[in-house]
């Protein structure tokens, strides 16, 4: 891991090589002023090969590993190795220090992050690869993220299917150093950018995998949604073509994006909406939402015309 100056520098006052790996969504080091996974973040995805659509499914809480990897800033989530592997229990991260892969913290613990950089093409086989290299390290020892682990178990082989994910979304990182973590400067720098480019964000707890977020002075929610793809843009169609796909009055929804072969809808929320004015109308959505999707007659030319707008607004991350 380079350990350059975590200074302001202008842009391209680094070489390439010289730009140190820090976490997905804090500022890139080289100075551009983009966050790190816009900037040369992406030349480390570049590295990706023979991409697994859903490298998720089959772990308990798929749509919050998704959420976890990809939209949530500071949170971590309760898992456990199978006997056969230890038995050990283990804090999945969105992001640690640095971007670390995992660590083997001082107090015995295990991390696992799930945001990093590169890979190949398989979230769950390169995090099954940085979780058994921190269960094998002594205590203390974090472990960076490589290029492409060879054959190897999936996260879906090593952890209890039984032990269900219980995510705990945090306001800002300070959980890194509990339990005696070394607070090097490294760490302690990856902790101070980290913590200043926080989003506000909070779970809701009356449905799965939704997440409200404050981006600036607008109130978002963002929703990792289980069903097949086709079916689920019908009933979001279904929705739209009836002027019912808004979370109440004051609302919109604004697209979706695609992240490890889900969809994510996201909506735009009535400025000073909290998390818990939230509850009410995302409720009353998944309601609708579960009687469009048991809909089996095929769509009017208004529904089309819905679903093709629908499909417009869609990005796809990875």
């Amino acid at each position: 891991m380079a350990s350059s100056s975590r200074r302001r520098v202008a842009p391209g006052a680094l070489a390439d090589q010289d730009v140190p790996v820090v976490g997905p969504r804090e500022p890139c080091p080289c100075g551009s002023g983009k966050r790190y996974k816009q900037c040369h973040g992406r030349r480390a995805q570049s590295e990706a090969v023979t991409l697994v659509r859903r490298p998720f499914e089959g772990l308990t809480g798929e749509c919050d590993w998704v959420a976890l990897r990809e939209i949530v800033p500071a949170a971590t989530a309760t898992a456990r190795l199978t006997a056969e592997h230890g038995g050990s229990e283990v804090t999945v991260a969105s992001v640690l220090p640095m971007a670390w892969a995992a660590m083997h913290r001082q107090d015995g613990r295990l991390f696992l992050g799930l945001q990093v950089q590169g890979g190949s093409g398989d979230a769950s086989r390169d995090a099954a690869a940085a979780l058994l290299r921190a269960a094998q390290s002594e205590p203390g020892t974090p472990v960076e993220a490589v290029g492409l682990p060879g054959p190897g178990p999936r996260l879906q082989d090593l952890l209890d299917p039984d032990v269900p994910l219980d995510v705990q979304v945090h306001s800002g990182f300070d959980f890194w150093l509990e339990g005696g973590q070394e607070r090097t400067p490294d760490v302690e720098a990856s902790l101070e950018r980290a913590n200043a480019a926080v989003v506000p964000t909070e779970r809701l707890s009356g449905v799965e995998a939704a997440y409200w977020a404050r981006i600036g002075d607008r109130e978002h929610l963002r929703w990792v949604l289980p069903h097949d793809e086709e079916a689920l843009l019908d009933a979001l169609a279904r929705l739209h073509a009836r002027g019912e796909s808004a979370l109440g009055e004051g609302s919109r929804y604004v697209g979706a994006f695609r992240a490890h072969g889900l969809l994510v809808p996201v909506w735009d929320l009535p400025v000073g909406t909290s998390v818990d004015g939230a509850e009410e109308p995302a409720a009353a959505f998944a309601g609708r939402l579960e009687a469009a999707l048991a809909e089996d007659a095929p769509l009017t030319a208004e529904e089309r015309r819905a679903r093709a707008g629908v499909v417009s607004r869609q990005l796809t991350l990875r």
